[in-house]
Parts: structure tokens; C-alpha cells; sequence
């Protein structure tokens, strides 16, 4: 984890951002001394709504019926 003192992260805060977003943990320091770690926040996950594409797909009546290229695999 690359540790920076504020003055460094204020004149480099955008860079600084980027590395968190790419995954990397980023320490703030006051006299060499950690104060704060600056992460990304991982984005909220949509809840799952189940059933949202019921009547859009139809499935062919024969669809598991077994295939007439196939029988000599059975």
C-alpha cells in the first residue's frame, strides 16, 4: 500500500483516486503517521427481480424431443 502525506495527495488527488479505482489502497499520512485509507466504493447491486421475463421467451413444443440427426448417437 503507497503511503502519501496530505500535501502529496492534495497536489495529487485525481491520480491518486485512479489507483483506488483500479483496486488499489491508497494511505493518507500527517508526519509519516497513517490518518485515513482512501479505497473505492463498490458500486450498490441492483436486486434481482425475478420473473421480469416471463411471456417474452417461448420454447418450441418439441424441444426435448431428440433429434433425427442424432440417432446414431442413442
Amino acid at each position: 500500500m503507497p503511503q502519501f502525506n496530505i500535501h502529496v495527495a492534495k497536489a495529487h488527488l485525481s491520480e491518486l483516486i485512479q489507483k483506488a479505482i483500479l483496486g488499489e489502497e491508497v494511505i493518507i499520512a500527517r508526519d509519516n503517521k497513517p490518518i485515513a485509507k482512501l479505497v473505492a466504493l463498490n458500486p450498490p447491486k441492483r436486486q434481482r427481480t425475478l420473473g421480469f421475463a416471463k411471456d417474452l421467451i417461448t420454447i418450441a413444443p418439441d424441444f426435448n424431443d431428440p433429434l433425427n440427426d442424432f440417432e446414431d448417437y442413442q
